[in-house]
């Protein structure tokens, strides 16, 4: 009974301190209803539209000209510029008026007509993926019914259906199974969503810790100088057990992220319709032991925090390279061996691979075991440590 009302009082404690630090209200409670919100907001078109383009035409031709009518009908594309020369347009590159630049050589319809083959120029400014598969798309597309036209027509086929025989001997059809919108949205906001919860609870509570450990520092200055009276203004230390401490500080976390992880998996993919197939039995099954690995392993690492700022410069610093090392902007057959088992450390990169196949391809519990034990297995190993780290903060505390 004494261990329940021991948690209960590290637990009221624990919430006291963070509703009185500005600092852990942006971590805990900020950060993660307002990212979600900007980048679903930002990535809700889902794909870029009338990209601007440079034309360079050194054909002058009537095939030149009807590539570029085609190329600009596209939605992805418009030619919003034609220059004289190469040197031209990528001036207007460089000053960020266009992100690629169609160009056509003097022998292009030439070429076409000795029925050799003839070359289109795409060049792409490949900062910005999104523009550069919107350019090469709509480039491909022109390219590939031109010339099926061009094949056609010097086939000297009677009827139209031998026409189409000619031109396209193998048929096939082109159906997108899981990310049906071929979205940027559907495809990386559910690993960003994911990733918040741990980035998010690992700053609040590495800035909790920095908290704790400055004005440890400050009662051990005093003591030294034997300010009694500035010491007893300063807050007392609760002397509570290990177990206690580690509980009670952990469901804290937990209630407050299990809201939030609601909030990022359930709600905010229906506000901006994302697809979103998860069930609601598995995602909770899923979820619970991602969010306990996240709360033993931001409690195991709060001993690197020595000050509040610090922290802010460990966690976000690692936020990309997570995010890589989960496997979605990177296959994950192409990270190397040793990459990959860093990634084993952190819940996130199992998370997110789970998430994804439960809200993109509907998949069930059973379809994502191996994470779901995995994240079990990170759970039990992170609450070792974190009772380690709280059992020697205890002792400090208490000496």
């Amino acid at each position: 009974m004494k261990t329940i009302t021991d948690i209960f009082n590290v637990w009221f404690e624990e919430m006291k301190m963070i509703l009185k630090d500005e600092g852990v209200i942006l971590f805990f409670f900020f950060l993660p209803v307002a990212y979600p919100l900007l980048y679903s907001w930002i990535y809700n078109n889902e794909v870029v539209r009338e990209v601007p383009v440079v034309v360079v035409d050194d054909s002058h031709s009537a095939l030149s000209r009807e590539f570029t009518r085609k190329f600009d009908a596209s939605p992805d594309v418009s030619v919003a510029f034609r220059s004289k020369n190469m040197a031209e347009a990528q001036s207007i590159i460089g000053h960020g008026k266009a992100y690629g630049i169609l160009y056509f050589p003097n022998d292009f319809e030439k070429k076409a007509g000795r029925h050799e083959q003839a070359h289109v120029g795409v060049y792409c400014d490949m900062s910005y993926m999104l523009t550069y598969k919107a350019i090469v798309q709509a480039a491909t597309a022109v390219s590939g019914d031109m010339g099926k036209e061009i094949q056609t027509h010097l086939a000297g086929h009677f009827t139209s259906r031998e026409e189409e025989i000619a031109s396209k001997p193998l048929d096939f059809e082109d159906v997108p199974i899981f990310n049906t919108t071929g979205g940027y949205g559907n495809f990386i906001l559910p690993a960003v969503l994911v990733l918040i919860i741990q980035q998010a609870m690992a700053l609040g509570v590495g800035m909790i810790s920095g908290t704790r450990r400055e004005q440890r520092r400050a009662r051990e200055k005093l003591k030294q100088r034997g300010e009694e009276a500035e010491l007893s203004s300063m807050p007392s230390v609760p002397h509570h057990g290990t177990i206690a401490t580690l509980l009670g500080q952990s469901l804290t976390y937990l209630l407050i992220f299990a809201v939030m992880l609601a909030w990022i998996t359930l709600i905010v993919p229906k506000m901006f319709g994302f697809v979103s197939m998860v069930h609601g039995k598995d995602l909770l099954s899923f979820f619970t032991p991602y969010l306990l690995a996240c709360v033993f392993l931001a409690i195991s690492l709060s001993p690197l925090i020595r000050y509040r700022e610090s922290v802010i410069l460990v966690v976000v610093f690692t936020s990309v390279p997570l995010l890589f090392l989960a496997g979605v902007s990177w296959p994950q057959s192409a990270i190397p061996g040793v990459w990959q088992g860093v990634s084993w450390m952190f819940p996130s990169s199992f998370a997110v691979r789970g998430f994804i196949r439960m809200s993109s391809m509907g998949a069930l519990l059973d379809d994502v075991r191996t994470e779901y034990i995995v994240l079990w297995i990170q759970t039990l190993v992170y609450f070792c440590t974190a009772l380690l780290v709280t059992h020697i903060r205890v002792r400090k505390d208490n000496s």
